[in-house]
């Protein structure tokens, strides 16, 4: 990875780093570093489409074409195509990013336990996986479960989301500190939360509990 465009690219000069890389695949064609980066910061950028046209023109120009697989499933996965994603991830030997990669799959399949499986197995249980570990929780049904694993995220370290399904998890048991979360959620950012409570309404419905309080009464 050239560290100089990784510096640009961290402080919010998107289109200077990608246009550096291209330079740089351009000089050096058979440099897979470079396709690698490049990949991946479209990847970031929500380019699945870019970033899947680049890495099949590398596979007919670098030595170690295998070398590209990952980054090939996690474009598979970005649209929407689960089972090359997976099939391509099946190919190469395990390790922490293809097993969350996986896990992040199966749940996009419906297959909670196969998903958990692999999340759980994970050594860097960093915010990431911890948020990916609570939503899979949270898809079984598992409130309380859920709320662990959120709660284990540190305070600044949790986004829009996170909060918003802290209150959810705790609607029922504790709705007092579920409006805590809702507020911080909706402060942080205003349309994931407008976006949030319309989806899970339903299930608000669902669980909340005796007293026969209003959803989001609050915000109205």
């Amino acid at each position: 990875m050239d560290k100089k465009i990784a510096n640009l690219y961290d402080a919010g000069k998107v289109d200077d780093a990608i246009h550096l890389l291209i330079k740089k695949i351009n000089n050096h064609p058979k440099n897979i570093e470079n396709y690698l980066q490049l990949s991946t910061y479209l990847i970031e950028q929500n380019s699945a489409d870019q970033a899947l046209e680049l890495l099949e023109k590398a596979r007919g120009l670098v030595d170690q074409p295998e070398a590209l697989t990952y980054n090939i499933a996690v474009c598979y996965y970005m649209q929407g195509d689960f089972a090359k994603s997976l099939a391509l991830l099946n190919s190469i030997p395990d390790d922490e990013e293809t097993m969350y990669q996986k896990s992040l799959i199966f749940m996009k399949l419906g297959q909670y336990q196969k998903a958990l499986a692999y999340a759980l197995t994970l050594k860097n249980q960093d915010e990431r996986t911890l948020e990916l570990i609570g939503d899979i929780w949270l898809s079984l049904g598992d409130l309380k479960s859920a709320n662990q694993t959120y709660s284990k995220i540190l305070k600044d370290q949790r986004n829009a989301k996170v909060n918003f399904l802290l209150g959810l998890t705790l609607f029922d048991t504790n709705p007092d500190k579920a409006e805590k979360y809702f507020k911080v959620s909706k402060k942080q950012n205003p349309k994931y939360f407008a976006q949030a409570q319309k989806q899970y309404n339903a299930v608000a419905k669902l669980i909340r509990g005796k007293n026969g309080r209003n959803w989001f009464y609050w915000t109205n």
